[in-house]
């Protein structure tokens, strides 16, 4: 058992304040951890003596980063340094003391999974006390204490337990090697391969810092479709030198590994023929000996590089990456043989469920469940099955995958899109917490679980090691994610992987004041436009559940004509792909209740209709107006409701800092000039498909 760390902050209860703490000239970079010089002469005082000693009784890299943290906090809210000493014996006036070896709440914390931590007030003594077992709870309750600071909460009668709910808290970047993003929409790879090992970018530190701030323990760092040099030796010891400086923030970092990389990847597409193989094989089959071998040895050099290396993402037989189905292998045997030489290391495999193939002759949306629930119970305990939010593939609107309630022997993790793939790129203001919290609290009816919805399925006993990971939606721009408020969806998503059950509307509004404002009507406002633009969105894009409107290359423009026929069906009498019991029949591979739900036309969630039916156009709804009129009527007011909100935006003008006001009314503009164009476009396909 790792020792005990204690961390003292003594610190006296202030009431609330709220000012214009803002930077005229901010740029985002800094994003929920601006620590802005505090205004009020009074409460500047107060909060200021607090700082004035600062004890550590241990030192390590990690320490080193939370000396750094209440510096930086320090001078930014104060301008003023932190006096850091080694003994609280040299201080009569120690406010903030780091000690180890106590007995105090040692067994409750050691109870709880790893990385918790507990923040205690003592009104009579004036007194906060944080606790964790280890480093990483002491990091994490760091950044927890500053929020409250950030956010002027009450620091009376405090009694806070925060445990992290999953293991692996991931983000999978999407990066790829020349310096491109699949998906990314904020700039090119904050990774400069052609300068590392020999210069570590100081942007790297600041994109671990800001993970760790919200809890995120693990990074795979390029792109799913893996180009296999990435397994280079010269390639390993770049990756070596991000591996240690994500390691001071308590991150691990992963990989994607093509699966062909032990030979030349012949019967892969052209896109990855110019890369090459790695190794001299002729086969990739998980099950020969020469294959293993390969791969052990590669797996050695890479521990031996990266002593906690987190192990392999692994996308294979989907979008057309190899495989073990091209030699008669199951997914199982794939991962398993991944899985058995990560294990001596503590590595695991991380395989992705999402899996396609348009050869096939069924619905695209049935095909995961149907090549995975036969494998339930075949995975070796160190392999999680990272399987996409919906069944299709990050739409606005679809209804949660089925295997989420179907597999019940295999550690499942989701895999959520933080970057908006389909969601207007960083042009358009989407917050999608409501989207995952719906997504959550999900009920699979999957009996024998203590608790069926998906929150309580993916964290419940019976999963071995639990996580989720999210597409990040990082890149180079100043800002990191191309859209001020694209922020708050990396924010957010963190915050519930450290836990899913937590109270979106709270997290909502500390992120707005973190990263705008702490007046009270300013956050009241900017949480009205965030909690309404991904209803605003849907009824544009995909209304009532219409999947995939747009176009293949970008996944921007409107492609009405182009994807009808394959995603969904319209035509002169109606719209919506028929996956009741008389269609497709996706309808079945839920249990019972959800499958009756969707089964009937009048029990079907209105957002998920057209997913799951072929609706006629003169269909009464609402009894008052058939489909076509409610279809028509709700897109259009989409628009209008859009442009009501980039208002409400612009009266904001002086309560927050002035160039990203401007920065998010550009946004604003082009995203209702777009608006306009798609809904547009829509009536005309509307049109055209009913003559």
């Amino acid at each position: 058992m790792r020792p005990t760390f204690f961390f003292f902050c003594f610190i006296y209860f202030l009431p609330a304040f709220a000012g214009h703490e803002w930077n005229k000239n901010e740029d985002g970079y800094s994003l929920w951890l601006r620590y802005n010089s505090i205004e009020n002469k009074n409460t500047r005082k107060t909060y200021s003596q607090y700082f004035q000693t600062i004890t550590v009784a241990e030192e390590s890299p990690t320490f080193q980063v939370i000396k750094a943290e209440l510096s930086r906090a320090s001078e930014g809210f104060f301008s003023t340094a932190a006096n850091f000493i080694s003994s609280p014996r040299k201080s009569k006036n120690v406010e903030i003391l780091l000690v180890k070896q106590h007995h105090l709440y040692y067994k409750e914390l050691s109870n709880l999974n790893y990385g918790s931590y507990k923040i205690i007030s003592d009104r009579k003594r004036h007194k906060i006390t944080l606790i964790s077992t280890s480093e990483d709870g002491l990091l994490y309750g760091t950044f927890h204490l500053l929020r409250l600071l950030q956010n002027r909460s009450s620091l009376d009668n405090l009694n806070i337990t925060e445990s992290p709910k999953l293991s692996f808290r991931m983000l999978n970047q999407w990066d790829n090697l020349e310096g491109s993003i699949e998906r990314g929409y904020s700039g090119k790879s904050i990774y400069n391969w052609d300068e590392l090992p020999d210069i570590i970018d100081e942007r790297y530190k600041d994109f671990a810092r800001a993970n760790a701030s919200i809890g995120i323990n693990a990074i795979c760092i390029n792109n799913v479709n893996a180009n296999p040099n990435i397994l280079r030796t010269e390639y390993l010891e770049k990756v070596s030198k991000l591996a240690e400086v994500f390691r001071h923030y308590k991150i691990k970092l992963f990989l994607s590994a093509n699966f062909s990389a032990p030979m030349e990847p012949s019967a892969t597409p052209h896109t990855f023929k110019k890369w090459g193989g790695i190794g001299n094989l002729k086969t990739n089959d998980p099950l020969n000996k020469d294959v293993i071998s390969w791969w052990k040895n590669k797996i050695d050099e890479i521990y031996k590089e990266i002593p906690d290396f987190g192990g392999f993402v692994v996308k294979a037989n989907s979008e057309g990456m190899p495989g073990p189905q091209d030699y008669g292998r199951t997914h199982a045997d794939g991962a398993n043989m991944f899985a058995k030489l990560l294990k001596p290391y503590g590595g695991v495999v991380i395989w992705r469920a999402f899996v396609y193939n348009h050869q096939k002759n069924e619905d695209r949306v049935k095909q995961a469940y149907l090549e995975f629930i036969d494998l339930d119970g075949e995975f070796d305990d160190n392999v999680l099955l990272q399987v996409k939010n919906g069944p299709l593939d990050f739409q606005p609107s679809e209804p949660p995958s089925p295997l989420f309630g179907a597999m019940k022997k295999t550690n499942l993790i989701p895999e959520l899109q933080i970057t908006q793939e389909y969601l207007g790129h960083s042009t358009y203001l989407v917050y999608l917490a409501p989207m995952w919290e719906k997504f959550f609290r999900f009920d699979t009816y999957q009996s024998g679980t203590q608790k069926s919805t998906i929150d309580g399925i993916i964290q419940n006993n019976r999963q071995k090691l639990t996580g989720i990971a999210g597409v990040s939606n990082v890149g180079k721009d100043s800002n990191w994610t191309g859209h001020h408020f694209a922020q708050a969806n990396w924010y957010l998503f963190a915050r519930l992987a450290w836990n899913p059950e937590s109270d979106v509307d709270k997290i909502t509004s500390d992120w707005i004041r973190l990263t705008w404002s702490n007046d009270d009507d300013v956050v009241k406002t900017i949480k009205g436009i965030m909690e309404r633009s991904l209803d605003n969105f849907i009824d544009l894009q995909t209304p009532f559940g219409l999947p995939v409107t747009v176009d293949g290359p970008t996944h921007y423009y409107p492609a009405f004509s182009h994807r009808n026929g394959t995603y969904w069906k319209a035509n002169s009498n109606g719209i919506g792909c028929d996956r009741s019991s008389v269609g497709t029949d996706f309808v079945s591979q839920y249990h019972r209740q959800n499958r009756d739900l969707f089964n009937n036309i009048e029990t079907c969630p209105k957002e998920y209709l057209l997913f799951f039916h072929f609706i006629e156009w003169s269909r009464k709804i609402n009894n008052k107006e058939n489909f076509y009129e409610l279809i028509n009527r709700v897109n259009y007011e989409s628009v209008r409701k859009m442009r009501t909100d980039a208002q409400l935006w612009d009266n904001l003008k002086g309560k927050v800092d002035l160039k990203r006001h401007q920065e998010v009314n550009s946004r604003f503009n082009k995203q209702l000039y777009d608006a306009e164009q798609y809904h547009n476009n829509f009536l005309q396909f509307l049109q055209s498909i009913r003559d």
